[in-house]
């Protein structure tokens, strides 16, 4: 039989295949990480904006046909108009915002030593506000020591080194730190030696079930031993026997075996990782060997191990805590190290849960305990995976944290998966950003920086939803009252363009401190509440203008219709575009709240480039009329009155709503 991690050197024999590919504990786990990846927050509410756009083209586009046909009488040209309406409710320059966005925050985190595989992650990095993370490497410096090698008693004993060494040096898989930090000390104290006196006849390799390896040796006299390495819980569950104080083996009474467990749990209360280790002579009749004999075995004693935590992890779970990120630790070690740990990095646990606790319960009892419980420790990977699962049914934006292989699965459910550079190549290949250091104050500055990406993209999408929907509001009653087109359908594609690039320096915007402060999620009512809202105060300006170039400026008869299209045309480029600086902000802008150089760029370009087309000979190239000077004092006035409108209506929209964005 040949175990996963097998190298056949020479030989040849008959195999027996008991199971391959997914069918195997590992290539069940390689198959959970490989399904289709669910839409993350970021991608779902794209999705609900697209909904929502599509449901009021559905409405709004055959009112517009129908209005048009019988004030023009012209099925052609309504036609035509109407699908232009549908185009001009379409936000065209979503895509590039939303990715040049995302990429400016790919960029930044760049900058950090953070690595992005998945833009659309830097917006649930932003929204996340629970991070589940493994302990070893990431609250703790990722440095094992060995600091402990005893007996059952709890007096040292080079013997117990000796066997650690034998049984790390001689198995065939993956050498994790435990293993490097064993070898290390054995090679000190001499050890080494023992490598030449042995040879390696088989090995029952680890596993997260198991959470124990074993390797069959036989000395140069040819007596045979089962020596097993492991977690203590599991060790003792197989251990009939115990060495004496004098090393004798004897059967272990229930005293010996509380005594034993007492010697464990006093150091691993100090914060020592400790590992059981066992041994089985009488095996000389086996030529191969399974789980099934790690029975019966003799307890020898035990290592510990010490992993501090990180000098950095305490002040950055409370940064995190202060921008409302509750970080949670889900360890497959044993409870008392991971309590020592979290204690002094400023993790609550008060309420913690172990692997048989999560496996005793349904997921409604998990439900539970799980926004009361902040340290799970002994969790299998499938159980790692399910508390992140439920973390998420309850509401959660859920981050993970890990670097092996036992990490996988929980990486892959999580809305955010985070690695580092030093991870096991599934892991990293799992992950949806990457870390070149591990230091959990990057952790702080990435949801920062989703959280600006997130307002930035939020501040493009009700600028344009609420300004191309007040427009088409405004273009129906104006198909009402007009004797003519309000606007052609090749003016309507130019002004969205226009004012789509007018938002182009969205990206590189400054974002209010407020609004980093907490996780947001997308609020599809809200962002409904706020079309409708600001739409018709656009659409009110629309009228008032509409008002002005009728009656004021006499753009009233068929033949004068060119320069009615070329005056609305006009204000609704210009309003649109310098209201993007009252939108951003609940705050009075440039004042209380600046934009950036980028944004002031991008807006104050598109008003001149209006006003160069409306109110020069230009006009005419794009079939429109030269404005007359006046008109633009009368735009001023408009835009004091809309500035004025907005501001006022900020207050009432903030004390019926929570969010401004």
């Amino acid at each position: 039989i040949g175990f996963m991690g097998t190298n056949i050197v020479s030989g040849s024999s008959q195999a027996i295949v008991l199971a391959t590919g997914n069918n195997t504990y590992f290539g069940s786990m390689a198959k959970s990480l490989y399904t289709v990846n669910e839409k993350n927050s970021f991608e779902k509410g794209i999705d609900d904006i697209t909904k929502i756009l599509i449901r009021f083209m559905f409405i709004l586009v055959p009112i517009v046909l129908i209005v048009n046909y019988f004030s023009v009488g012209d099925l052609l040209s309504s036609l035509i108009f109407a699908i232009t309406i549908a185009v001009g409710l379409t936000p065209e320059m979503l895509p590039v915002i939303t990715t040049s966005t995302l990429a400016k925050g790919a960029v930044e985190m760049s900058k950090k030593k953070t690595i992005v595989k998945r833009l659309s992650s830097i917006q649930t990095f932003g929204q996340m506000n629970i991070l589940c993370t493994d302990k070893t490497g990431t609250l703790t410096e990722d440095k094992v020591i060995l600091e402990k090698y005893m007996d059952a008693s709890g007096k040292e004993s080079l013997r117990i080194l000796k066997h650690a060494f034998l049984n790390s040096y001689f198995q065939t898989g993956l050498k994790n730190l435990i293993d490097v930090a064993i070898i290390s000390r054995a090679e000190k104290e001499n050890l080494n030696i023992l490598k030449e006196k042995y040879v390696r006849e088989d090995e029952i390799p680890f596993d997260f079930t198991r959470r124990r390896m074993s390797v069959v040796l036989k000395d140069d006299n040819g007596k045979r031993q089962l020596i097993t390495k492991g977690a203590v819980d599991e060790i003792m569950s197989i251990c009939s026997f115990i060495e004496d104080v004098d090393g004798t083996v004897v059967p272990m009474t229930e005293d010996q075996r509380k005594r034993a467990y007492e010697v464990y749990e006093q150091h691993n209360n100090d914060g020592l990782r400790v590992l059981a280790v066992a041994q089985k002579n009488e095996i000389h009749g086996v030529e191969t060997f399974g789980v099934a004999d790690e029975s019966n075995m003799v307890l020898i004693g035990f290592v510990g191990f010490l992993d501090p935590p990180k000098k950095s992890a305490k002040g950055a779970i409370e940064a995190l805590k202060k921008h409302g990120v509750d970080t949670v630790v889900l360890t497959g070690d044993s409870e008392g190290v991971a309590l020592n740990v979290c204690k002094k990095v400023g993790i609550k646990v008060a309420n913690r849960l172990t692997g048989k606790d999560v496996e005793s319960m349904t997921d409604e009892e998990l439900k539970e305990e799980v926004p009361k419980c902040h340290l799970y420790s002994k969790l299998s990977p499938m159980q790692k995976q399910r508390v992140v699962r439920i973390y998420q049914e309850l509401g959660n934006t859920v981050g993970y944290m890990g670097d092996g292989i036992n990490d996988s699965p929980p990486l892959k459910q999580a809305d955010v998966g985070i690695s580092v550079d030093t991870a096991v190549d599934i892991a990293k290949e799992t992950a949806d950003i990457i870390l070149l250091e591990k230091d959990l104050n990057v952790l702080e500055e990435g949801v920062i920086n989703g959280r600006k990406t997130f307002t930035n993209v939020l501040k493009y999408i009700k600028m344009a939803t609420s300004g191309n929907f007040g427009n088409m509001i405004s273009v129906i009653i104006a198909s009402i009252f007009l004797p003519f087109l309000p606007l052609l359908p090749i003016h309507i594609l130019i002004q969205n363009l226009l004012c789509d690039f007018a938002q182009i320096g969205m990206p590189f915007d400054n974002v209010d401190p407020e609004y980093i402060e907490k996780p947001k999620k997308w609020d599809t009512k809200g962002i409904k509440k706020f079309m409708f809202a600001f739409g018709f105060i656009s659409t009110i300006l629309d009228i008032i203008c509409f008002a002005v170039l009728w009656f004021v400026l006499g753009f009233n008869t068929p033949e004068k219709a060119v320069f009615f299209q070329t005056g609305w045309f006009a204000f609704g480029i210009i309003s649109q575009t310098l209201i993007i600086h009252l939108i951003r902000t609940n705050k009075v802008p440039f004042v209380q709240s600046k934009s950036s150089k980028q944004l002031l760029i991008s807006t104050f370009t598109i008003v001149f480039v209006t006003i160069l087309i409306t109110f020069t000979n230009i006009a005419t190239i794009f079939d429109f009329s030269k404005l007359p000077s006046m008109y633009l004092i009368w735009i001023i006035i408009l835009l004091c009155i809309y500035a004025l409108l907005v501001q006022l209506y900020k207050k009432v929209y903030l004390k019926k709503n929570e969010n401004w964005l």
